[in-house]
């Protein structure tokens, strides 16, 4: 099966090795005390500072998911109040999953075709602003905020990366928490979650003071000071993420290549088939070039057409994604990670010109 579905997605081919690799060397059954597991995970998070140009005084955790990242947040670095910017099914839920647990949760809606430095911020008194850097849901990606940091200097500001992290390249100053699940660009299985948080993040997560949790950020920093987890980890997970981020190339080199593929990929819609939607045409639901993901693509056209593609690509061995939200009866997705092969996009684009109306014949 060839997969472009966003999340879980295509692992990195090398992963069946390491897998053995692991399984002989007996990391499967190591203490996740040991010497031994604080050496992977030391070199983990060593490798992440090197490839992704992580700065050295931003601290990296593991935990079990982005979700898991949205209580966190709410619960250590957030005061009272945390506002919302989003346009899209996963910033509305970072949002709905912070109202369970704070008294006060402000949101702002935008239009996906809308720039997030054209909106009009609300004056707040919230304590942190949470951004959805790459929301996977309509394929639309943030390119810069910073109207928000001249808005609210003083505020903490959280960025969800979950399907850009590792597949472009991220001004980390720009944000204080920056989280992403594996399972997308870092090319790895579902189970676990990268975190990494400013010196700001920290200071505040002092101040507030919280230890009632086991995921209390205050707790998982005093593991990670000495490269242990809070938790027993996915030890596989993180010894799998060190040998993909020792093997992968800088993230200069990756994102430069992920934007690449993207314009083929947005040109590659325009040039070959008909836009027309109510004749069946297919055309990226985003229209504004300078918003559209590099990692994610969303394909408008009629729900007929999304049920009649994906049959097809099925019974030819490859799985395209769903539409999400409120795009999900009349959009597929096709996911552009780093673990994704030229192969296998050539393989795609081969059964889309087949079976999808061209510029010249129209039929659904």
């Amino acid at each position: 099966m060839i997969t472009f579905y966003p999340g879980p997605s295509k692992v990195y081919p090398v992963v069946e090795h390491y897998l053995k690799q692991a399984f002989d060397e007996g990391v499967l059954s190591i203490n996740h005390r040991s010497q031994t597991c604080m050496q992977i995970t030391r070199s983990a998070i060593d490798l992440l500072h090197q490839k992704l140009h992580i700065p050295e005084d931003y601290t990296i955790y593991f935990v079990s998911s982005a979700t898991e990242v949205w209580e966190i947040i709410a619960q250590s670095l957030t005061q009272r109040h945390s506002l919302h910017l989003y346009n899209g099914a996963f910033g509305d839920k970072w949002a709905e999953y912070a109202e369970r647990i704070l008294p006060q949760v402000s949101r702002v809606l935008y239009d996906y075709e809308q720039s997030i430095e054209e909106i009009l911020l609300p004056a707040s008194n919230a304590d942190v602003v949470c951004l959805t850097h790459n929301e996977t849901s309509n394929g639309t990606h943030l390119k810069q905020w910073n109207n928000i940091l001249e808005k609210y200097p003083e505020v903490l500001i959280a960025v969800d990366a979950t399907s850009s992290m590792a597949g472009v390249e991220l001004d980390w100053l720009k944000a204080d928490i920056w989280f992403a699940s594996v399972q997308k660009c870092f090319g790895l299985p579902a189970g676990m979650a990268v975190m990494v948080c400013s010196p700001k993040a920290l200071e505040r997560a002092e101040l507030i003071g919280d230890r009632k949790y086991y995921n209390s950020l205050l707790f998982i920093n005093d593991n990670f000071k000495k490269y242990q987890t809070h938790y027993t980890p996915n030890v596989l997970e993180i010894y799998l993420l060190s040998k993909i981020l020792d093997q992968i190339p800088d993230i200069s080199e990756t994102s430069a290549r992920i934007e690449a593929q993207a314009k083929e990929w947005y040109d590659f819609f325009e040039e070959h088939f008909d836009s027309d939607l109510t004749n069946g045409g297919v055309k990226p639901l985003v229209q504004t070039p300078e918003l559209r993901s590099d990692t994610v693509l969303a394909i408008e056209t009629q729900p007929s057409v999304v049920k009649y593609i994906k049959q097809v690509m099925e019974a030819q061995g490859i799985t395209l994604g769903n539409g999400y939200g409120a795009w999900k009866e009349n959009t597929f997705r096709i996911a552009n990670f780093p673990a994704i092969s030229e192969a296998d996009r050539l393989a795609l684009r081969e059964q889309l010109l087949l079976h999808l109306p061209s510029k010249a014949v129209v039929t659904v």
